[in-house]
């Protein structure tokens, strides 16, 4: 199973060099880069932490490339995007956001869990991930 997050979800993991062209294309759009990480990429999980400041009026991707590397070196057992925010003012909106780093674990995913309700035939579901199974310290970590 495999997360399936973002911009480029669908694609094989992204190397150094393509992830650095990404960031070229964001700062080269004039968007904002930010980077962010997290141990839950559970899908309605929308607050990840962010690894510094928002890079407004980037000019070089060079500077987001090395803070993405540092944030990896400092979290290597979390998941880690890089988001393309673009300040315009018919926009003001997040334009581009990929999962740029996983860690080497196993994605175990998430099973579809329907929740009844006692009021009629209303039905509502809800994601669960797998990783809820395994007890406490062995989740998104190394076996």
């Amino acid at each position: 199973m495999r997360i399936t997050q973002g911009t480029f979800s669908y694609l094989p993991d992204l190397t150094d060099e393509q992830i650095e062209r990404q960031i070229a294309y964001i700062v080269h759009q004039g968007w904002a880069v930010s980077i962010e990480y997290t141990d839950d990429p559970h899908p309605y999980n929308v607050y990840w932490s962010m690894w510094g400041l928002p890079m407004f009026d980037l000019e070089d991707p060079a500077a987001a490339m090395y803070e993405f590397k540092k944030c990896r070196e400092a979290f290597p057992h979390c998941y880690i995007k890089i988001n393309g925010y673009d300040p315009s003012p018919m926009w003001q909106a997040q334009r581009v956001s990929f999962i740029a780093y996983r860690p080497p674990v196993e994605e175990l995913g998430f099973r579809l869990r329907r929740i009844l309700w006692s009021d009629g035939r209303i039905q509502k579901y809800g994601l669960e991930p797998y990783v809820e199974d395994l007890p406490p310290g062995r989740r998104y970590r190394n076996p």
